[in-house]
């Protein structure tokens, strides 16, 4: 079942005097389609309530609402899907419990996680970091761009067509190289959640992303 694949992917994250839904709803007021609800340290309680809220948030907009690395909240809330960390549970484990029907997003910074993912029947790769970022605690080898050339060249030679999502420190500038590379599409959770209009931050970043699939694929 193919499912499609937002280009920006909004990440949420713990800043002090916001809660995730209110920051949810920055983005999604700048044009945000796709939320990822990570929380981390949170206690079951907490971590339900903000996902209800932000739920909420994101039916009021449109928008698709993930849950970071907890396949049974997804479930118990009905989100749109999950997305799994390389040290979550299994994304074939995942989709066995979630069925078809849900989206499943996994973490991968290799070719293997790749494979991994793929063989597990996900629906797209979160693949980074692109650059040293501090909003992740545990960073794994930092790709770059020729990194990035270097895995779509694999995916492709091997037959993987899943969409990839670059994250870890992307900026609209690096768009236009990531694209070419291959790359489906960004997830970023600073570049909004710290901007003071978080809501003109998502807005431009979209606007960035439309001109270079306009540059990308016009020829």
């Amino acid at each position: 079942m193919q499912k499609t694949i937002a280009r920006l992917h909004y990440i949420t994250q713990d800043i002090p005097g916001f809660t995730h839904a209110e920051l949810t709803e920055k983005a999604c007021v700048g044009g945000v389609k796709w939320v990822q609800l990570r929380l981390k340290n949170a206690s079951p309680e907490h971590w339900k309530q903000e996902a209800l809220n932000t739920l909420a948030v994101c039916r009021a907009y449109g928008a698709k609402l993930l849950i970071n690395d907890n396949v049974a909240l997804a479930q118990e809330i009905g989100a749109d899907g999950v997305h799994l960390g390389l040290d979550d549970l299994p994304t074939k484990k995942a989709r066995e419990i979630l069925g078809l029907g849900m989206i499943i997003g996994g973490t991968a910074n290799t070719f293997e996680d790749i494979q991994l993912h793929a063989a597990a029947g996900v629906d797209y790769v979160g693949v980074g970091p692109f650059r040293f970022t501090s909003t992740k605690e545990k960073l794994s080898p930092i790709l770059g761009l020729l990194g990035y050339q270097q895995l779509l060249e694999q995916c492709r030679a091997a037959g993987i067509f899943l969409p990839v999502i670059a994250i870890g420190g992307v900026t609209g500038t690096d768009v236009p190289s990531l694209f070419e590379a291959g790359v489906h599409g960004i997830a970023v959770s600073s570049a909004i959640n710290k901007n003071e209009n978080g809501a003109a931050s998502a807005q431009a970043l979209l606007q960035v992303l439309e001109d270079a699939l306009t540059t990308t694929y016009s020829t």
